[in-house]
């Protein structure tokens, strides 16, 4: 593994840590202690930073931090970001969800608001230190940084707040974000596009105009309207995975120890199958299999919720979708990657992740409230069964544009 990949593959990890700790670890801290799935719910819309990050995109484009500005642009915002991820889940760790909610969840916000700015410069920096052909190795080993994550974040968290209190866990995990500066210190910056003689507040009309302009506007519509509802199966599902599996009797060690490695090892070949089908396919087929194979695992939660809980049943399900999230995950790298022009690197990636992320959070918002509704109308395994029969559903619309998308304008962009 050379330096480009280690570097990446610690950057990944970094910008995976406090994702995971926000969006999902935190559910689990968070229905634990017994708050209501509805609030629960409603900490999903701190990932709407992530969905509005190209509105500070141009500041990464154009600016660097003074102080730091030596080591590199990108590395300069990369390792700022960082300081104030490791404040906010530290400060995290000193409040109790039970009577200071509001607070936690300000912390929150600035966990996910520097996480979704460190995303932006660590976007730029990978597209711009691999060629085109290094993009998809770049790309799978961001997403095995990512998944390591994950695997510490969720599995190393869950075991942990088994034994001591979730405060200390919080403040374990605060400390992991020093492999972030690692991956950004042995980095070598490429060249950045040179922005500063641009206007700030033309930067962003400019990355629209070249991007439509590139596409023409019914194809770059198509395309947009793929990128925003491609992921909306997980998104929306995902803020209320850790309470389904406390909810049918899991304790937090078992999703931890087994649950989670599972989904590790899964989404590691998932990965590597990604890379394999953008090699020997085109990306309007990989992206077919892909979100069809989120559909699919996402209705085998609805069986799992409706079985006898079983955690060797449970796990073969989470590997599974897992492995189908680890591929869809480097396919949609590699075809966001592909739309991307160097002219605007960090501004039009972040405008495209932006409108791949803004409809799911803002539906997962709502996604307590949902499950609850269900739960209240039924039973708790089927109001479950119905929530996942639901966020299932909303795989359809993208993979309809997909075969549009394949039939008419796939020759534009690839």
């Amino acid at each position: 593994m050379n330096k480009k990949m280690i570097g990446m593959l610690l950057l990944g990890f970094a910008s995976g840590l406090p994702y995971m700790l926000i969006f999902s670890t935190l559910s689990a801290w968070l229905r634990d202690v017994g708050v209501p799935l509805s609030e629960i719910g409603f900490f999903a819309w701190l990932a709407l930073t992530y969905s509005f990050k190209f509105l500070w995109a141009p500041l990464v484009d154009r600016y660097e931090i003074p102080w730091i500005a030596s080591i590199g642009k990108r590395k300069s915002w990369i390792i700022f970001s960082q300081f104030f991820i490791f404040f906010g889940l530290f400060a995290m760790s000193l409040i109790n969800p039970l009577s200071h909610l509001w607070l936690l969840a300000v912390f929150a916000l600035i966990v996910a608001f520097f996480g979704s700015l460190q995303d932006v410069a660590i976007d730029a920096l990978r597209i711009e230190i691999g060629a085109t052909e290094e993009q998809g190795n770049l790309a799978a080993t961001y997403q095995l940084g990512w998944r390591l994550a994950i695997l510490v974040a969720t599995s190393v968290a869950l075991i942990f707040a088994d034994f001591v209190d979730w405060s200390y866990v919080y403040q374990l995990m605060s400390g992991f974000m020093i492999a972030g500066i690692l991956g950004a210190l042995i980095l070598t910056e490429g060249e950045a596009f040179k922005s500063s003689d641009v206007k700030l507040s033309t930067v962003l009309i400019a990355s629209f105009k070249d991007f439509f302009s590139r596409f023409g506007i019914f194809a770059a519509s198509l395309l947009l309207l793929i990128i925003s509802t491609y992921r909306l199966t997980d998104i929306v599902m995902g803020p209320m995975a850790m309470p389904f599996y406390l909810d049918m009797g899991y304790s937090k060690t078992e999703i931890g120890a087994l649950v989670k490695s599972v989904a590790l090892g899964a989404s590691i070949i998932g990965f590597f199958a990604g890379g394999y089908l953008i090699k020997h396919f085109r990306l309007s087929t990989s992206l077919f299999l892909g979100g069809l194979g989120v559909l699919a695992t996402n209705l085998f939660f609805s069986f799992v919720a409706l079985s006898e809980s079983s955690l060797p049943l449970l796990s073969f399900i989470v590997g599974l979708d897992s492995f189908a999230a680890g591929l869809v995950g480097t396919v949609n790298i590699a075809f966001l990657t592909s739309l991307v022009s160097k002219n605007f690197t960090a501004v039009q990636y972040a405008m495209l992740t932006s409108f791949m992320m803004l409809p799911g959070k803002i539906f997962s918002g709502f996604s307590g409230i949902l499950a609850d509704y269900y739960i209240s109308i039924s039973t708790l395994q089927i109001g479950w069964s119905y929530f996942f029969y639901t966020t299932s559903a909303m795989s359809i619309p993208a993979l309809l544009l997909i075969l549009i998308y394949r039939k008419k304008h796939e020759t534009i962009s690839s």
